[in-house]
């Protein structure tokens, strides 16, 4: 009995002390779940009183409205539950008007693309409970507040509607040449929403008196459509016995592009009018803007092959253009200028990499240069403003390490104060007087932690994550460090993830990770590294496996100055397939490293430059994953293709070589590819086309599809399948 007794005790405690292990452990499901991302404040919006900004309350019921001085909350916009006529529980997003006196509050969201969606709307006030609908003609996009905050425009199947406030929201139709696949008003076709980054192409003008638009006729554009199944999570029902078609314009590089138009109406007299800014057929607008001149719209047009971009200010009424700034770049104008472009009552702004680095300009309405704001080998990631009273500028940039990003103020006389010392990634939201900002600074080993900074006054911590440094410090979390690797003359910027109990005299298996996409950054000293973010979480699960995880940033990354960036231009992918290689060797040399055992794997431009790394010649990788991947660019989006790579006309060498169908005889490793089957993004056509040149060569591979998935792959049980699909799958790879 007593023998009996022992045995047991010895085994309920061995119990005990294996649960506890796995207690310590990652999991997948901490993975997927976000476990380790930690709280963050959601959807700030500062008012246009500078002392407040507004937020939506966690439970999606409220707007709330906190103190740009002291983080408190000092009132509620809107309530759910006070609302009258209110038919909803809770709301997705809102928005405010110009005057802070009205809300829209969004419900019933239908994603479309990445960044468009329909939903309903309805109209709030700050001094009364009453609730109102937009529309009662179906779901709406886009909705925008004329300045004076009495009218809304907005965009349902692909017209544009116009409702007035005062007039019982009285709603008319401004637009009715709208027509899906052929006509857009008022909102972008595909290819410029994913690659310019907008859902809006809609603007009042500053006197409230006309509504501007770009008008997208995507007719000749060439169809692409994929099929659409019953599924899981969601169920698409009406697939039970039969599957779907969903087709769309799809531009793809060299193929024809939609042809834009600029328009203006006169709300009052119901004129409109064909904008005559003198627009190439190929040509792209990115964005049109009012500046506070309401005879001076601000039209941003680029040229196809991307190089050059022309600042247009245009009379809606007359329809005249004048051109007051042309910016030539050596290779393309980056996406990120767009955005960074801000006008003034003289002014306005403008990111160029003229002198080699991002930097800021700024220039007369009229398109004088007045001066270079910044200068130096460092580059101007965010302009967030300019102060009219003490004329400063606000801005973020890199300077110092191109790892680390701080905020920045620099007065009239170039005096510069770094606002956030603290070495890391630093982000901000201002307040409209730039008297005070919400700053969220992490960096790799410390989690995001969010303050408010009132300038000349000590910060203030709105959110410590305290429950995240608790579950790190509770888990055994592996340290990641920051690596250096020489490539072909170039050091190159990488971390590192070793397991929990790290031992040199053993040997491990390798497996890099990368993007490697132009002027992407992948090693920054933030929290939210790796695939998943979460501190690295998905990383650190594998060196829980008993890998070693490294990540680098090779030639024709970001960060660095054009030279370092744009090296691949005209010829994607075989530098940067070679300094992954160089990677691997590298690794392969230290000695706790088994060099027979290392794998390589990315999602979208990382799954592409995968393949490409695993048919470099010398390649010594022995396994990899593509996600999603981009098999040759001829089957990519004319905006993202041809601005690295120009057409196939004009670059057929380029895209040869840049092709993985002509380097896939020298594939030799072990390889998985997984890849959606409604990607609307990166086509499975890729997948498809590189299996069958594969089976062709008789190089044998593993390929899993997801049913009904786009570009990000996830719904119900999916991401956690596919990661339990990719770890399983080096496991059995790398011995």
């Amino acid at each position: 009995m007593k023998k009996n007794l022992f045995v047991i005790i010895l085994c309920l405690a061995t119990f005990v002390n294996l649960y506890s292990q796995d207690e310590n452990k990652i999991t997948l499901k901490d993975v997927v779940s976000g476990r380790f991302s930690g709280e963050s404040l959601q959807g700030v919006v500062p008012m246009a009183d500078p002392r407040y900004y507004t937020m939506m309350s966690d439970d999606q019921k409220r707007i709330v409205e906190y103190s740009f001085e002291t983080g408190k909350e000092v009132g509620v916009l809107f309530d759910v539950d006070k609302a009258r006529n209110c038919s909803f529980k809770s709301f997705d997003g809102y928005s405010l008007s110009p005057d802070d006196s009205k809300m829209l509050i969004r419900v019933n969201t239908k994603k479309i693309y990445r960044r468009s969606f329909t939903a309903d709307y309805y109209i709030a006030t700050t001094i009364s409970t009453k609730l109102e609908k937009l529309s009662d003609g179906g779901p709406q996009e886009t909705p925008i507040f004329s300045p004076d905050g009495n009218m809304i425009a907005f965009v349902r199947n692909n017209n544009i509607f116009l409702v007035k406030l005062l007039y019982d929201n009285s709603e008319s139709q401004v637009t009715t040449d709208g027509e899906v696949n052929k006509v857009m008003n008022g909102k972008p076709d595909w290819v410029n929403e994913e690659e310019f980054e907008y859902n809006c192409a809609l603007t009042f003008s500053p006197d409230n008196e006309m509504i501007c638009w770009t008008r997208f006729d995507e007719t000749h554009v060439p169809s692409f459509s994929f099929p659409l199944y019953k599924g899981q999570s969601p169920e698409k029902k009406e697939y039970a016995s039969y599957p779907g078609v969903y087709t769309y314009k799809y531009p793809k590089a060299g193929e024809t592009n939609s042809i834009v138009s600029i328009y203006s109406y006169d709300i009052k007299s119901h004129v409109t009018r064909n904008l005559k800014v003198p627009l190439q057929k190929e040509d792209y607008v990115p964005r049109i803007h009012f500046t506070n001149d309401p005879t001076k719209l601000a039209v941003v047009v680029l040229n196809r092959t991307q190089n050059i971009l022309d600042l247009y200010m245009t009379n809606p009424r007359s329809g005249i253009a004048r051109l007051v700034l042309r910016e030539n770049a050596k290779y393309y104008i980056d996406d990120n200028v767009y955005d960074n472009i801000k006008f003034y009552d003289n002014n306005f702004s403008l990111l160029s990499e003229r002198d080699g680095y991002c930097h800021l300009y700024w220039y007369t309405l009229g398109g004088n240069l007045v001066k270079q704001v910044t200068t130096g080998k460092y580059e101007v990631k965010n302009f967030y403003g300019w102060n009219p009273v003490t004329n400063a500028f606000y801005y973020q940039s890199n300077e110092g390490d191109p790892r680390r990003t701080a905020i920045y103020e620099i007065d009239a006389k170039g005096k510069k104060t770094n606002l956030t010392p603290e070495a890391g990634t630093n982000s901000a939201i201002f307040s409209e007087n730039f008297k005070s900002f919400i700053n969220v600074h992490s960096s790799l080993n410390e989690v995001p932690v969010t303050t408010l900074k009132v300038l000349g006054k000590k910060s203030l911590t709105l959110l410590d994550n305290a429950n995240l440094k608790k579950l790190v410090t509770a888990k055994e979390m592996p340290v990641k460090e920051f690596i250096t690797v020489n490539s072909n003359g170039e050091t190159l910027n990488g971390w590192i993830v070793k397991p929990y109990n790290f031992d040199t005299s053993k040997k491990y298996p390798v497996i890099l990770y990368q993007y490697s996409g132009p002027k992407s950054q992948e090693v920054v000293d933030r929290w939210s590294i790796g695939i998943n973010g979460g501190g690295g979480c998905f990383e650190e699960y594998l060196a829980q496996q008993g890998f070693i995880v490294v990540c680098v940033d090779g030639r024709g990354t970001g960060g660095r100055g054009e030279a370092f960036s744009d090296c691949t231009y005209m010829n994607l992918g075989v530098k940067e397939a070679q300094d992954q290689n160089e990677v691997a060797r590298y690794m392969g040399s230290l000695p706790y490293v088994d060099k027979d055992n290392i794998g390589i794997w990315g999602w979208s431009y990382g799954g592409y430059c995968t393949l490409m790394s695993l048919t470099e010649a010398g390649s010594i990788f022995k396994a990899g994953v593509a996600v999603a991947p981009v098999t040759d660019w001829k089957y990519y989006d004319s905006v993202y293709g041809e601005r690295f790579m120009r057409t196939p006309k004009e670059n057929g060498d380029g895209y040869k070589t840049s092709s993985t169908f002509t380097r896939a005889e020298n594939l030799n490793a072990k390889l998985l590819i997984m890849h959606g089957l409604a990607d609307d993004n990166v086509h499975f056509q890729n997948t498809a086309e590189y299996g069958e040149e594969l089976v062709q060569l008789g190089k044998q591979y593993d390929q899993q599809v997801f049913n009904n998935r786009n570009h990000s792959i996830y719904g119900g049980n999916t991401r956690l399948y596919l990661f339990t699909r990719l770890t399983n799958f080096f496991k059995d790879n790398l011995k």
